[in-house]
């Protein structure tokens, strides 16, 4: 399995303290790079700002894009809220992120930068942060300022002329973001497993689409203290038959693992075995469903330690539990 990694992500500084730390990224990676299951590829090079934002301008305002390129140079210190801080390197690391989102999207259709990934039969995971779902089209939001996976989701309907896209998220969070840029659509499916209330306060089971999108939006709100069972129950009931219905030509997927029993941001229950579960279910659904064409983008997951193995865990459908 590949999964991608762009080193400008590294360039996000965070104040003392703020959970989103480059150390996020550096442990997934130290974990797949000792496994020989996976093998580290690099963002596509043609994959610069200029190329990069020009896929943002197809999701974002291009006013706020803008704004948020002034406020780094400016050294404002945040943009929009207090959970987007930024430093001198925040806006780069950004673009770095969307490109790696990009070219993990690109190994797996095949396109101009597919590489070996063009048999349309493999899995990628692109390690990027800062994350993405909770950006809207015109505002930083959650530790978040460019939505890669909803720029993702819109290349692969421009650029490789696919009719249908399903995005999938587990985060302990609701991509408010996500579900937002594309909920007055059909062509997008916007599927979102989280804890229910909780920030940002969106994703109500009643939240179905808007318009022409009715429908194309399924929130399975969680209470908090759920585990695997729950996780689990709501892909495997709710969000697979979803899919099926669907019947999308991508998979891509907002890997959070903040539902992880001890994240200190979460409220959830969620084992090393629970991740393995929802891995094997959403795999499983991409393999029937559209070939196993399947990006996979991290979110959330703040439990530095236990990153490396929840996220071995997802991706290999097997459990990699701490030693005792």
């Amino acid at each position: 399995m590949l999964f991608v990694h762009d080193d400008r992500t590294g360039l996000h500084r965070v104040p003392l303290g703020f959970p989103e730390v480059p150390e996020r990224v550096e442990r997934i990676l130290a974990g797949l790079r000792s496994d020989a299951r996976f093998r580290l590829v690099g963002s596509d090079p043609r994959l610069d700002e200029e190329a990069v934002l020009e896929a943002v301008g197809r999701i974002h305002d291009p006013a706020y894009v803008e704004r948020f390129r002034r406020a780094v140079a400016r050294r404002d210190g945040l943009v929009d809220t207090a959970d987007n801080p930024v430093s001198a390197g925040s806006f780069e690391a950004t673009v770095g992120a969307t490109a790696g989102a990009l070219t993990a999207l690109d190994l797996v259709l095949g396109g101009e930068g597919g590489g070996e990934g063009g048999n349309g039969n493999r899995r990628v995971f692109a390690a990027i942060r800062p994350p993405g779902h909770h950006a809207e089209r015109a505002s930083a939001m959650g530790f978040c300022f460019f939505d890669h996976v909803a720029v993702a989701a819109q290349r692969a309907l421009d650029r490789f002329g696919l009719a249908r896209v399903a995005i999938v998220d587990v985060d302990v969070h609701h991509g408010n973001g996500t579900q937002h840029l594309f909920e007055e659509r059909a062509d997008v499916f916007y599927a979102s497993l989280h804890q229910y209330p909780f920030y940002p306060g969106t994703g109500a089971e009643r939240e179905r689409g808007v318009g022409a999108g009715e429908g194309a939006t399924l929130n399975v709100p969680l209470r908090a203290g759920c585990g695997d069972e729950e996780w689990s129950r709501g892909l495997a009931e709710k969000v697979v038959p979803a899919l099926e219905a669907f019947r999308p030509e991508l998979l891509l997927i907002s890997a959070g693992f903040d539902a992880w029993r001890r994240d200190p941001l979460g409220g959830q229950r969620v084992s090393e075995e629970g991740f393995a579960e929802m891995g094997r279910l959403l795999f499983d659904a991409g393999e029937r469903l559209c070939g196993g064409r399947t990006a996979i983008l991290l979110e959330g997951g703040y439990d530095l330690e236990a990153l490396p193995r929840l996220a071995t865990s997802f991706l290999t459908g097997s459990a990699q539990r701490a030693p005792e």
